[in-house]
C-alpha cells in the first residue's frame, strides 16, 4: 500500500508522491527560543519525529531540515527583561530544548539552521522578491505585496477582500496595504540588526523560513510541517514569498497538527494551564508523554489531564510487563515441544501479522491513533500466551513469545518508546510508585522478612496479614525458588 498523506492545501487525503523517487524533501518550522518549550512544542517535534521515522522504515532517503529562530520581537522583548543579549537568551532556551528533545527520544534533524546564521540568503530573496515586483522598500524597512500574488489566502482558504476589511496599518509602519507584511525591518536603537542593502536591521518571521527551506532543500520542498497556528499568517506568507521568487510550486504536501488543551481549556499563560514539557517530566517518564501524544491522529486535538497521563503510563507498563515476563518465560522453556492451543495459535497469528497491520495504519496518513490500537492488540495476545506458559511452558510457546518480543519491539521502535531494558523501567517504575506513598523498599524487603520467617513457623494467619497489608497498598508478592519478590499491581 503507499502512503496516504492528508493536504492542508487541498484539505483531502493524497497518495504521497515526492519530487524525486525515493527521496523526501521535509521541513517543519521549530521553536522561537525566548522561553522553555510547552507540551504543544512537544507534540509537533515528537509527531513529525514519528513521520519521518515511518518513511525512513518504508525506505525513503529523508532530508529533514527543522529551524530556530533566534532574533524575533518576543527575543528581543525577553532578553530586555532579563537584562541579558538576544544571543544568550537564545543559546540558553535551544539548549533547554535539546535536553527536552533529546529525553524525549526525538532524533536530531539532518540540519538545524538558525536565522541569524543566514542573514545573506535571506537578504538575496528579499532582493529577489523587490526585483520581480513583490516587495517594496518603505524607508529601512521591506514590505511583500500581497495583492501581487494572485493565490493569496489559498491555503488558509481567506478571501484577500474579506481579510482587508479588518486589517490597519500600525503606527509607525509604511506599508502600502495593511494586508503587506514584514520582510525587513528597519533597525531599532538598542536591537541587534545586520547591514542590508536598505539599512541595518533583522529579518521578518516569515521570510526567515522560505530562505532557509530553499536554501537546504531546492525551490520545491515535498512536506512542510508545523502545528495548526502557523497555517496563517505564517506558512501562507511562507508560500507566498517563496512562489512569487521562484514561479514554482512551494510545497507539494502540507502538514498540520492538532492543538493540545489542558483539562478542556486552550493552554495559556493567563489561565495558570501553561505546562512545560520540563514539568511534565519531573512526574512522568518520557515515554509515557511519546505514548499520549501519538494516541490520537496528529490532525485531531488533543486534550492533557493527569487521567489521561496516568492511563498512558498504565498502558506502557502493560507493554514493559508483557515483554519482561515473556523474556523470563523464554529463560525458563523446556526444550520439550507442545502442540500449541487454539488460544495460543490464534495469539501467534496476531503477533505474526503485527508489523504488517502496525505499517498500513502508519501508511495512512500516518495514523499513530490506529497503529499504537495495534500494538497493544498485540499486548493482549502476549498476555494470553503468557497464560498459557505459566501453566505448561514448551519450546514452541517461547517461540511465540520471542515472536512477540520483536514484534512489539520493532512497532515500538517507530513510535520511539519501548526504548528500555523491560526489567530496569519496571523497576523504575516500581520504587517511583512506592517513593509517592510514603513508603521504601527496606519496609517492604523488611516485611518480606517477616512473613518468611511467620511461614517458616507456620504462623500463617501472620504471614497472610502481612501479604494482605502489602496488597492493600497495591503491592504484590510472588513467591519463588530463590526467594519472595515484590512488584506493584499491573493491569495487564
Amino acid at each position: 500500500m503507499s502512503i496516504q498523506i492528508y493536504n492542508t492545501f487541498t484539505r483531502t487525503r493524497e497518495k504521497f508522491r515526492p519530487v524525486e523517487p525515493g527521496r523526501v524533501r521535509m521541513y517543519v518550522c521549530g521553536i522561537t527560543a525566548y522561553d522553555r518549550c510547552h507540551i504543544g512544542h512537544a507534540r509537533s517535534a515528537i509527531v513529525f519525529d514519528t513521520i519521518v521515522r515511518h518513511l525512513r522504515h518504508r525506505g525513503y532517503d529523508v532530508i529533514f531540515i527543522r529551524n530556530f529562530t533566534d532574533i524575533d520581537d518576543k527575543i528581543i522583548n525577553r532578553a530586555n527583561e532579563l537584562g541579558i543579549s538576544t544571543s544568550t537568551l537564545a543559546e540558553d532556551q535551544i539548549r533547554n530544548f535539546y535536553e527536552d528533545m533529546d529525553r524525549l527520544h526525538v532524533a536530531r534533524p539532518t540540519a538545524e539552521p538558525r536565522a541569524t546564521g543566514h542573514i545573506e540568503d535571506i537578504i538575496q530573496l528579499i532582493e529577489r522578491l523587490i526585483e520581480k515586483g513583490h516587495a517594496y522598500q518603505a524607508d529601512s524597512d521591506v514590505y511583500f505585496a500581497v495583492r501581487s500574488f494572485e493565490t493569496y489566502g489559498a491555503l488558509s482558504r481567506r478571501d484577500v477582500d474579506d481579510m482587508r476589511a479588518g486589517a490597519r496599518i500600525a503606527v509607525g509602519e509604511k506599508k502600502r496595504d495593511p494586508l503587506d507584511f514584514a520582510l525587513w525591518k528597519g533597525a531599532k536603537p538598542g536591537e541587534p540588526s545586520w547591514p542590508s542593502p536598505w539599512g541595518s536591521g533583522r529579518p521578518g518571521w516569515h521570510i526567515e523560513c522560505s530562505a532557509m527551506s530553499m536554501k537546504y532543500l531546492g525551490d520545491t520542498l515535498d512536506i512542510h510541517g508545523g502545528g495548526l497556528d502557523l497555517i496563517f499568517p505564517h506558512h501562507e506568507n511562507e508560500r507566498a514569498q517563496s512562489e512569487a521568487a521562484t514561479g514554482k510550486t512551494y510545497v507539494r504536501y502540507w502538514m498540520h497538527n492538532g492543538f493540545v488543551t489542558i483539562d478542556g481549556e486552550k493552554m495559556s499563560k493567563s489561565l495558570g494551564n501553561f505546562i512545560t514539557i520540563e514539568e511534565i517530566l519531573r512526574k512522568y517518564h518520557p515515554e509515557t508523554l511519546r505514548l499520549f501524544l501519538l494516541s490520537m491522529h496528529y490532525r485531531s486535538p488533543l486534550n492533557y489531564s493527569e487521567k489521561a497521563m496516568s492511563d498512558a503510563e498504565t498502558a506502557l507498563a502493560r507493554c514493559y510487563s508483557a515483554i519482561s515476563e515473556a523474556k523470563s518465560l523464554i529463560r525458563q522453556a523446556p526444550k520439550k515441544k507442545r502442540p500449541l492451543s487454539d488460544v495460543a495459535k490464534n495469539a501467534a497469528d496476531i503477533l505474526r501479522a503485527l508489523p504488517e497491520r502496525f505499517d498500513r495504519a502508519m501508511d495512512d496518513d500516518f495514523n499513530t491513533a490506529m497503529a499504537t490500537g495495534i500494538l497493544f492488540e498485540g499486548v493482549k495476545a502476549m498476555n494470553r500466551v503468557i497464560q498459557e506458559a505459566r501453566k505448561k511452558n514448551s519450546s514452541l510457546l517461547a517461540e511465540v513469545l520471542d515472536q512477540g518480543i520483536r514484534a512489539m519491539g520493532g512497532c515500538g521502535a517507530l513510535l520511539g518508546i519501548l526504548n528500555e531494558d523491560a526489567d530496569t523501567f519496571l523497576r523504575n517504575r516500581d520504587l517511583k510508585a512506592i517513593s509517592e506513598m510514603g513508603l521504601s523498599e527496606e519496609w517492604i524487603l523488611e516485611a518480606i522478612e517477616k512473613r518468611t520467617l511467620a511461614r517458616k513457623e507456620k504462623d500463617w494467619s501472620t504471614a497472610d496479614a502481612i501479604r494482605e497489608e502489602l496488597s492493600e497498598k497495591g503491592i504484590i508478592l510472588r513467591d519463588g525458588p530463590q526467594g519472595t519478590t515484590w512488584s506493584m499491581k499491573q493491569d495487564v
